[in-house]
């Protein structure tokens, strides 16, 4: 029987997408005892409240509502204030929209919510941070409140009901939010600094989770892998290691050469790759892509200062940052002494010799590093006394 003609206007299939700069390590699709290994992580992430649970979600997403509802009613007293026409006013909008673990959908309790609102041109960064913070601060859900303009980012933190709530501002260059508005990078122009900073929280957010193969794998790996960090006491940029930005890139980067793989493969898989990585070289969601503005980007080829940075962990939008500056080389190697750690502890659980719980115990501090403070405390013991001996022979 003689097989039927393809039309000749029928197109061949698509080719699979790839993802990331380079194609995938390995296509293995996961084994059972990999699925297994996969749902005995998911029930120690509950055991160890890695998730939020229902009423917890739906509180922040209250919270977030009722914010942009203060946030859309204030835009419409300003455009009053500033006698912007009628028809200008009734369609002004306003949008909040959330991004870090919010938005990736792996917040974990106490963490705090990130959000940014954005209005259109014609509001001034100041009114925000003095107008908008005064009537925020007369709401009765709100407790805690304060600016922090110092910052490249400026941002107020409050307490909504309880929730810890980080607020960032951006204009854009349009006379009107909408509630399905794109910030596109076309939004970036005519845009200040200050306020292109703001808009990458989100933006480069929803570019890693464009990012990755599998959404589903990369948030319960990222979850296990915050989880290890925090407990490691290693998952923080303010003191020099990394924050949830980088974790989640990082993250984002192993699911890309591991395609198919299931979540337990990918954890230990994330120890093994970055065990053996060779810093500084950089750590990359997708080839640069340049618009032209003339914005400062991150490149170590050009800029000399970049070629300082110990850790590049780089975001995958315009304009490209190291989001691993703060990191040093004292903390990078306590950073790859964690990781050899963990390296070890999930090689026994592939081979069934130790179970999750052992990746996220907390480290016993005093005996890891008593031999280190013994040292100093000699050390001090022997400063004193030749002090006081050189002191004795004074005249």
């Amino acid at each position: 029987m003689s097989r039927p003609r393809k039309s000749p206007d029928a197109s061949p299939p698509a080719p699979p997408r790839r993802y990331g700069i380079s194609g995938p390590i390995s296509e293995d699709q996961p084994s059972e005892d990999q699925l297994i290994l996969t749902e005995q992580l998911i029930k120690t992430l509950a055991t160890c409240d890695a998730f939020v649970d229902d009423l917890e979600l739906r509180r922040r997403e209250n919270a977030v509502e009722q914010l942009e509802s203060l946030f859309k009613e204030w835009l419409t007293e300003i455009c009053k204030e500033l006698n912007i026409p009628d028809h200008v006013t009734e369609k002004v909008g306003g949008k909040i929209f959330t991004f870090g673990s919010r938005h990736l959908g792996v917040d974990s309790k106490g963490d705090d919510v990130d959000a940014l609102c954005v209005g259109p041109r014609f509001i001034q960064r100041n009114d925000f941070f003095t107008s908008f913070f005064e009537k925020l601060r007369v709401q009765k859900e709100v407790k805690d409140i304060r600016t922090i303009q110092s910052t490249c980012v400026p941002v107020i933190t409050m307490s909504y009901e309880g929730i810890k709530i980080d607020l960032l501002f951006a204009s854009v260059d349009r006379n009107s939010i909408p509630q399905n508005l794109d910030l596109s990078n076309s939004l970036l122009k005519n845009s200040s600094v200050t306020c292109i900073r703001s808009l990458n929280g989100y933006r480069v957010t929803e570019e890693i989770l464009r990012s990755v193969p599998n959404v589903q794998s990369f948030k319960l790996v990222l979850r296990a892998i915050k989880l290890w960090a925090k407990r490691r006491n290693i998952y923080s940029s303010m003191l020099g290691f990394l924050g949830g930005v980088s974790w989640a890139i990082l993250v984002a980067r192993i699911c890309q050469v591991y395609p198919n793989a299931t979540a337990s493969t990918l954890v230990n898989k994330f120890f093994k790759v970055y065990s053996m990585w060779k810093w500084p070289v950089p750590i990359e969601l997708k080839r640069p892509e340049d618009y032209n503005m003339n914005l400062p980007v991150w490149d170590s080829r050009i800029n000399p200062s970049d070629r300082c940075h110990v850790m590049p962990i780089i975001t995958p939008t315009y304009p490209q940052q190291n989001t691993a500056f703060n990191v040093s080389l004292s903390t990078l190697a306590v950073w790859m002494e964690e990781i050899q750690w963990g390296l070890a502890v999930t090689q026994d659980i592939q081979e069934n010799k130790a179970d999750w719980l052992e990746l996220f115990q907390e480290p016993d501090f005093l005996n890891k590093y008593q031999c280190k403070i013994w040292a100093e405390a000699c050390r001090v013991d022997l400063r004193s006394r030749v002090n006081k001996s050189q002191n004795r022979r004074r005249p």
